[in-house]
């Protein structure tokens, strides 16, 4: 439930901020990810895929904190630069790693998968894989962005 609070909370503030913390995709993001834990939640199935998912939230912070130095106009402080690293490398883990792992998890385990009620099942076939392609745009984002900085903070030495 927590979960569900914390998504309504930041899509607030997308809204209310709209588009500058992000945009339409940003909502289908959490939209999906309200649905999906309220799938679960209901039905008290498929929760060890739920903890997965949220547990790449982990790098919310990090994401949240660049903005805030952005919006201050830090984006050139060593703290600016090590936190697009921190965001980068928790990305990589939390977000790219342990889909692959959720992925090949869902794999291994299919014949129980198939057992999760209709609606369930195929929210599992279908919104992971969107919120994975998503977080390979985003950490392809995070990796440009982190090379131009890194950039221009070698051309300032």
């Amino acid at each position: 439930m927590f979960s569900i609070g914390y998504f309504l909370s930041d899509l607030a503030m997308v809204f209310w901020h709209f588009p500058a913390l992000g945009g339409l995709e940003y909502v289908l993001h959490h939209g999906l990810s309200m649905f999906s834990i309220s799938l679960s939640l209901m039905s008290s199935q498929g929760q060890i895929y739920i903890l997965m998912v949220l547990f790449s939230e982990s790098t919310t912070p990090f994401v949240n904190i660049r903005w805030y130095l952005d919006v201050a106009g830090r984006k050139s402080s060593t703290i600016y630069i090590y936190n697009g690293i921190a965001l980068f490398f928790g990305w990589l883990i939390a977000r790219i790693f342990l889909f692959i792992y959720f992925f090949a998890h869902m794999f291994n385990h299919f014949d129980e998968v198939k057992k999760i009620f209709p609606l369930g099942f195929y929210s599992l076939l279908t919104v992971p894989p969107v919120l994975g392609l998503m977080n390979v745009v985003w950490f392809w984002k995070i990796v440009k962005g982190l090379i131009k900085t890194i950039s221009k903070a070698r051309h300032r030495e």
